[in-house]
């Protein structure tokens, strides 16, 4: 008999929540240019050689025990009969493909739900890009990754060195440790019981603070739970998605953070809530409300080579009601301010118990379909998941651009993630087809408000 590992209640709870309409995969969008002087059929033969590495590491190895019981009780077992055809798939644009072609091919790509009676992964090579180029659009469930986690398993399977061949495809290579993810064993038990006792009175000084914080709504400032508007944004979504992309030099970010005394995320969730507000302007659907966003902020260790979910949350008020981009921007920075000051405050054996908690009512509402129906615990969730600082390379081929495309759920139809990779600033915009319409236009919305917010800036420091 197979032997089974049970996932830890934070990796199930996506499980659990899986629907039609709600699928709980999370994906990568990689963009390749080919090496000098390669011939036509380099992209073919890649896809060749990836075909014999049937070598599968974790967690590319790992299926669901059951399929009908994944959300009641999901464990893990070995797959030795894995389909590479199934899991491998190659495909192309009609020549020259261009962003448009490419982003209508992953939102199809990325509104297909996964076989939960295999492996849950698939990567699809895509060629025909203009320039010479070719993508690799990767996704697994979410019960197994989590942003930073996949930044690390990519950054893994590439190399600096650009003269690197034979070298090994993602799921041969995966997280690049032994054991799989899950629950402490019995050896510990005792040991993880006393912890838990001592961080009990942490964490819950913490949630009654988040509790009487929403009551009270004394500061502005201090985004609570259940804070923001109901809007078009937290409806019922369907299963259809639809993807939209946006670069920027990282240097120009930088520039205005250093200057305005921020953070880069607050310049980041400033440029959310500008093209936000405009977006929403536009199709006549901003709230009165300032709009919240739940803030995904990595708990990882920088030595844990684990590629399973190690988040908790903030919430920040994106202050959509205000006009002016730059006093926006320093609204922001006051109320990501305080929310980190909360977290940082927890013992930090007890995040994982806080963030479990404080994410309940959140979980509750999917798993009963109240999701979309009542008031959203935060209005849009924007990530901001750190790459590599350096160029890196797929057996010879050159990485030019990643991209993260998320996940959706009933009352959650909009996904901003953005990655930082050598020098740039790579955003994913990932929505429900059905509830936004001409979604993209929040990519054109953002880099209008990166340019007024510079144009601020400078006045602002004219004027001192």
């Amino acid at each position: 008999m197979a032997k089974k590992l049970k996932l830890n209640p934070l990796d199930a709870s996506w499980l659990m929540v899986e629907s039609k309409e709600t699928p709980m995969h999370v994906g990568s969008l990689t963009i390749f240019s080919l090496p000098k002087g390669a011939p036509d059929t380099f992209v073919k033969d890649l896809v060749g050689a990836m075909r014999e590495q049937r070598q599968f590491a974790n967690p590319f190895n790992l299926k669901l025990a059951s399929a009908a019981l994944k959300a009641v009780l999901p464990a893990w077992v070995e797959d030795h009969k894995i389909d590479l055809e199934y899991h491998l798939r190659h495909s192309a644009l009609p020549l020259p493909g261009g962003e448009r072609e490419l982003g209508v091919l992953i939102s199809r790509l990325h509104s297909h739900p996964l076989d939960f009676n295999r492996p849950l992964w698939e990567c699809h090579i895509i060629e025909g890009l203009e320039d010479r180029r070719f993508a690799m659009y990767m996704k697994m469930h979410h019960s197994q990754v989590d942003g930073v986690g996949g930044m690390k398993m990519l950054q893994k399977m590439l190399s600096p060195d650009p003269d690197a061949t034979e070298m090994s495809p993602p799921w041969s290579v995966g997280r690049g440790t032994g054991a799989p993810r899950g629950p402490r064993g019995r050896s510990s038990l005792g040991e993880s019981m006393r912890k838990q006792a001592e961080i009990i009175p942490g964490v819950l000084k913490a949630l009654a603070a988040v509790i009487r914080d929403s009551w009270s709504k004394s500061n502005s400032a201090n985004a609570t739970p259940y804070a923001g508007p109901k809007s078009i944004l937290n409806g019922k979504i369907s299963g259809q998605r639809r993807f939209a992309t946006q670069f920027y030099e990282l240097e120009r970010i930088k520039k205005i953070a250093k200057v305005a005394d921020v953070t880069v995320n607050d310049v980041f969730l400033e440029l959310c809530a500008g093209s936000l507000r405009r977006y929403l302007e536009e199709i006549e659907a901003l709230p009165v409300d300032p709009l919240t966003a739940g803030v995904p902020v990595s708990v990882r260790p920088a030595d844990d080579a684990d590629s399973g979910n190690a988040i908790s949350f903030i919430i920040a008020n994106l202050n959509t009601h205000i006009g002016d981009p730059l006093a926006r921007l320093y609204a922001i920075k006051d109320s990501t301010t305080i929310a980190k000051e909360k977290l940082q405050a927890l013992p930090k054996a007890g995040i994982n118990s806080y963030t479990m908690v404080f994410m309940a009512p959140y979980i509750l509402q999917m798993l009963t379909g109240l999701g979309g129906r009542t008031k959203p615990m935060f209005n849009v969730t924007i990530s901001n998941v750190p790459g590599p600082s350096a160029a890196l390379f797929f057996n010879g081929a050159r990485l030019e651009q990643m991209y993260p495309i998320s996940l959706l759920s009933h009352g959650q139809a909009l996904n901003i993630t953005v990655v930082s990779y050598a020098g740039q600033f790579n955003v994913g915009f990932t929505g429900c087809r059905d509830t936004l319409p001409r979604m993209q236009r929040l990519a054109t919305y953002m880099a209008d408000e990166l340019e007024a917010l510079e144009k601020a800036l400078k006045k602002s420091r004219k004027a001192a």
